[in-house]
């Protein structure tokens, strides 16, 4: 799953960060599980992580010495709602022109 379409607009990794705690919304992901779900140095994604935290876009929870990261609820597509994915190839166009 992927994250809703106003919070794409953001650098990569960041996008990739969101994209992954979407996918494990409702148990959430520690940094080391976002190492191996995110092709980026973890430095990389802890820098992410300060700019999500601080958008108050991911909250950080501590359960038995861990910390579970997960996304906040706006983050998060509703049920029925569409993935991107399938608003087709001139969707796609026109996110990247920033129509």
């Amino acid at each position: 799953m992927r994250a809703r379409r106003e919070f794409r607009k953001r650098k990569d990794i960041d996008v990739a960060v969101l994209d992954a705690l979407v996918d494990r919304a409702s148990e959430g992901m520690t940094v080391y599980e976002l190492r191996a779900a995110v092709d980026a140095d973890i430095d990389t994604i802890g820098e992410a992580l300060d700019r999500l935290k601080a958008d108050d876009l991911i909250t950080a929870e501590g359960d038995d010495d861990r910390v579970r990261i997960m996304p906040a609820d706006r983050v998060v597509p509703d049920p029925g709602e569409t993935p991107d994915d399938d608003r087709g190839f001139l969707g796609k166009i026109r996110e990247r022109l920033g129509f």
